[in-house]
């Protein structure tokens, strides 16, 4: 179980992804958001057919909400070779705890460096920032 992160209840009041959102894709986002695999740095192994069981939807509704989110949404992206899932605006609705050290390890981790450049792109903590672009070079 991951103990380190919340979501920020403030998500419902401040989140401009959700408007547009139906009551399937809210659910699904806060899936997204909270399963035990999502780490500190957003990016994280899952098959869509874990998704699928974890979530409750079939692999059919679990593959359409993903198509939804990366095309239209534009709020994840997924290597389904490497099986890594991106959440583009993570560090917007997580309260992150642990230290520089424990995002260095978890970012050697990931196997799509270009799902590294893809979440740093809306960091606004500069210096995490340039850490998580460190590894885009």
């Amino acid at each position: 179980m991951v103990e380190y992160q919340m979501v920020n209840a403030n998500i419902w009041n401040t989140s401009f992804d959700l408007l547009d959102m139906t009551a399937q894709e809210k659910y699904f986002y806060l899936y997204l958001l909270t399963n035990r695999h999502v780490n500190r740095i957003g990016i994280y192994r899952i098959s869509r057919k874990l998704m699928a069981c974890q979530s409750g939807y079939s692999v059919e509704d679990v593959t359409s909400l993903m198509e939804r989110f990366m095309n239209h949404h534009k709020l994840i992206c997924y290597n389904p070779e490497t099986y890594e899932l991106a959440i583009k605006n993570f560090g917007k609705h997580i309260k992150l705890k642990g230290g520089k050290r424990n995002l260095i390890s978890e970012l050697e981790q990931v196997k799509d460096l270009s799902l590294i450049s893809y979440v740093s792109g809306s960091i606004h903590k500069e210096e995490i920032r340039r850490l998580y672009e460190s590894f885009c070079k």
